[in-house]
């Protein structure tokens, strides 16, 4: 059912996913709705409602991404880590939570799935020091643009992306950023079957 329904949904999008990669996001979707019960990792209740508000509305950004190495700030239980991870095998991905919950449950996801390129950390993002140069800062969950270029600044260098997953386009948090940090790109995004807003906001340091 819930494969059905997935397959439906990709053919109204630009990314293209193997049967594996399909079956591996189902099998997320099942975990998530498992674990929820338990841990209340999400107030989406529905299987099929995650499959279009988690899934589909994580996936949309993969076309997007073009680097190797990525930090998901505050990803929750994985989005859009998780989704992006499957759809790029050949991306690394961080995914930073504070909740010891959550990254138990993310630790889960990557030994059932079989993710090596998935790395679950629990830190307060302030103090997470990466090991590795990151192309970009990811983030769907952070509250403002202004609290993701705060908080997430040390992480990457001028080369380096902040992505910062939104619905309506922000005009005033953009308005709001410091001197230090510019727009590069606007990216209206469409979730297939979800009657609501999306952009992919990237930001960057000015050099």
């Amino acid at each position: 059912m819930l494969q059905q329904q997935l397959t439906q949904l990709l053919a109204h999008t630009d990314v293209a996913l193997s049967e594996q990669q399909q079956a591996q996001l189902v099998q997320y979707v099942e975990l998530l709705d498992k674990w929820n019960k338990a841990y209340n990792l999400t107030s989406v209740r529905d299987p099929k409602e995650m499959m279009v508000k988690h899934i589909l509305d994580s996936l949309v950004v993969a076309p997007h991404l073009t680097g190797t190495h990525y930090i998901d700030v505050g990803t929750g239980p994985g989005l859009p880590g998780i989704v992006l991870a499957i759809a790029l095998p050949r991306v690394n991905f961080v995914l930073l939570d504070s909740l010891g919950k959550r990254v138990r449950f993310l630790t889960q996801v990557k030994h059932t799935l079989g993710l090596d390129n998935v790395t679950p950390v629990q830190s307060r993002v302030e103090d997470y020091q990466p090991s590795v140069k990151l192309d970009g800062v990811l983030s769907r969950a952070f509250a403002s643009l202004q609290d993701m270029v705060d908080w997430c600044q040390h992480l990457i260098d001028d080369a380096g992306f902040f992505l910062a997953l939104k619905g309506q386009y922000p005009q005033d948090e953009l308005a709001a950023l410091p001197a230090n940090i510019r727009l590069v790109q606007d990216i209206p995004l469409h979730v297939p079957t979800l009657e609501a807003e999306r952009h992919l906001v990237v930001l960057a340091k000015q050099s």
